[in-house]
């Protein structure tokens, strides 16, 4: 029997624009090409956490989004901070990226409270960071994506970078041309897109990490058949980067 790896979609009706949901159909699709049984959850305020979780993919959301989920998510604040913890990879997308730092100051209202998985911070600014976005890095090499945030993220002492840009007025704060966050297996990033498709890198990067924390070993079995349909879909992903880094911003 194929090994069952357990994916959560944390707060999908409100943290989901921009192509967010891309990013479980490409952990999702990918798993089974390597011969894994995909098992997804879908969490929102108030649902019953599932039993086991090997994986958790969160997406954006406009300011509204995240005060509707805010108190749900600092009851379930310790359990993912133990998880975080224990080695199971998280993908947090822009306003989940956020909420997964210390704090999040917006432009108007209270401070929403972060759950300090990552080392960061966000201040909320008039002035809003879009556009197409390649950023380079140390681990995943060139990753693409598209990025329409107005908080201003700002890396706390000893926080990794996802990656850096070329050019100040894109990334984390326009400043400093840093973008994203990691820290052990937990990724934050303002790259929507949605981003795994086009970065597969990084969807079997949370898999493999998935298959560590979930067996004690990551040994994917693809059939010939997975094998060319993985063989195709890395070449398309690698067309859609190319085409993408080339788009004006």
């Amino acid at each position: 029997m194929a090994e069952v790896i357990d994916v959560l979609s944390l707060y999908p009706k409100d943290m989901n624009i921009y192509g967010d949901s891309g990013n479980l159909l490409t952990v999702e699709r990918r798993l089974s090409l390597y011969g894994f049984e995909p098992r997804i959850h879908y969490y929102n305020q108030g649902d019953a956490w599932p039993d086991h979780v090997d994986m958790i993919l969160g997406g954006g959301g406009q300011d509204e989004g995240q005060r509707k989920i805010i108190r749900d998510l600092c009851k379930r604040a310790e359990l993912l901070r133990g998880l975080a913890h224990q080695g199971v990879p998280m993908l947090m997308i822009c306003g989940l990226y956020q909420l997964f730092g210390e704090y999040f100051q917006p432009i108007e209202g209270d401070r929403l409270p972060g759950i300090c998985v990552l080392g960061v911070h966000t201040i909320g600014e008039k002035l809003r960071l879009i556009g197409n976005l390649v950023e380079h890095s140390e681990q995943f090499g060139a990753v693409v994506g598209y990025e329409n945030h107005s908080g201003q993220t700002f890396l706390h002492e000893g926080t990794k970078p996802l990656g850096e840009v070329d050019s100040i007025n894109m990334g984390n704060n326009g400043a400093d041309r840093t973008e994203g966050a990691i820290n052990n297996n937990v990724i934050g990033t303002y790259m929507h897109g949605s981003l795994l498709p086009k970065n597969p890198g990084i969807a079997d990067f949370l898999i493999s990490k998935a298959c560590m924390f979930r067996y004690g070993t990551y040994a994917p079995h693809p059939s010939d058949k997975g094998k060319a349909e993985l063989k195709r879909l890395d070449a398309l992903a690698q067309h859609a980067k190319t085409v993408a880094m080339h788009r004006p911003r």
